[in-house]
C-alpha cells in the first residue's frame, strides 16, 4: 500500500512544480510514495519529471481556489497519508521518511507540520502559529509580540515562545507543508473551499483540534520555502483581498459568536484597515 500522497497544486509555476518534485525525489528514500499535481495552470508543457510513474496529473482543474485543487487532488490519493505541499518549496535530505515514521508513532496527530526556513535562512513564521483570536491579533498587529517574543500571551499568534528547533503542539500550521492520514482528512470533509487562499490551512487545523486531534510543529523536519515566487506576493491585490476575506470568513465562521458586538466590530475594521493600507502600498 501506498504510504504517502504528495499533493501539489500548480498554478503558472512550471520551473517552481518541477524543482519541487525533484526536491522529493532527491531526498525521498524509504517512504512508498506518489505525488498527485492538481494543475490550474494555463502553461500546458510541464515536463512532471519526465512522464515518471510515480507522478500524476490532474489536468484542466478549474482555478476555484488553492482548498479546492487540493480536495480534487486528494480525492486521488491512494496513500494512508496526504501532504499538501506548495510549489515554491524544496524538500531536505530525509524529511519526509522521517515525518512519516513520527506520525506512525504518534496516532493522536491529526496534522503535522514542519521547520520551515525562507531563501535567507529565517524562520517562516507561518509553519507553527496560534488561531487569530483578538488577543492574539492585537499582540500581532501591535508589535507586542515583538516586543515580549517569549510571552505567551504576547507571542500567541506566532508562537514565538516555542524555539523553531523544539517540537511542539500548536494551533496551526502552514498550508505549505500539512501533512495528514487520509482517512482523517476525509473525515474532517477536507479544506472549506469558500475560502479561496489564505486562511484555509488555520481553518481545517482548527476542524483538526475540535476532532480531538493534536496538530504538531515538527522540529526535525526541514524545508526551503520560496516564499513569493509564484507571483503572489503584496502587490498583487486580488491575492490581498483573498487573504482579508479569508481571515474574516476565519473570523466569522468560529469566534462572531464568542465574542460580543464591540469585539467584532473592532476585528473586522482592523482586517479592514489592514487591507486597505496593503492596497496604498501595493499602488506605490
Amino acid at each position: 500500500m501506498t504510504q504517502l500522497s504528495i499533493i501539489i497544486v500548480n498554478y503558472n509555476t512550471k520551473a517552481l512544480t518541477e524543482q519541487t518534485i525533484q526536491a522529493v525525489f532527491d531526498t525521498t528514500h524509504k517512504t512508498e510514495y506518489e505525488i498527485i499535481v492538481a494543475d490550474n495552470s494555463s502553461d500546458k508543457t510541464l515536463a512532471y519529471a519526465s512522464g515518471d510513474p510515480r507522478v500524476k496529473v490532474i489536468e484542466d482543474v478549474e482555478n476555484r481556489g488553492f482548498g479546492y485543487a487540493c480536495n480534487v487532488g486528494a480525492a486521488m490519493a491512494r496513500g494512508r497519508y496526504v501532504l499538501f505541499l506548495n510549489s515554491d518549496t524544496v524538500m531536505q535530505e530525509g524529511t519526509l521518511d522521517k515525518c512519516v515514521a513520527y506520525m506512525d508513532e504518534n496516532a493522536d496527530i491529526g496534522c503535522l507540520g514542519i521547520r520551515t526556513l525562507l531563501r535567507d535562512g529565517t524562520l517562516d513564521h507561518g509553519c507553527k502559529r496560534g488561531f487569530p483570536t483578538p488577543m492574539n491579533s492585537f499582540c500581532y498587529v501591535t508589535h507586542l509580540d515583538r516586543l515580549f517574543p517569549k510571552s505567551r500571551l504576547a507571542g500567541g499568534y506566532r508562537m514565538s515562545y516555542i524555539d523553531e528547533h523544539e517540537t511542539a503542539d500548536v494551533d496551526s500550521v502552514s498550508g505549505a507543508f500539512m501533512l495528514m492520514p487520509k482517512a482523517l482528512f476525509d473525515k474532517s470533509g477536507g479544506f472549506d473551499e469558500s475560502i479561496f487562499m489564505y486562511g484555509e490551512d488555520i481553518d481545517l487545523c482548527y476542524r483538526v483540534k475540535l476532532m480531538g486531534y493534536r496538530v504538531v510543529y515538527y522540529a526535525e523536519g526541514l524545508m526551503i520555502h520560496l516564499k513569493g515566487q509564484s507571483g503572489l506576493n503584496t502587490k498583487n491585490t486580488v491575492v490581498i483581498r483573498h487573504f482579508r476575506d479569508g481571515i474574516k470568513r476565519f473570523y466569522d465562521k468560529y469566534y462572531i459568536d464568542k465574542y460580543n458586538f464591540l469585539v467584532t466590530f473592532l476585528m473586522h475594521t482592523a482586517i479592514d484597515l489592514r487591507y486597505y493600507v496593503a492596497l496604498i502600498r501595493a499602488r506605490f
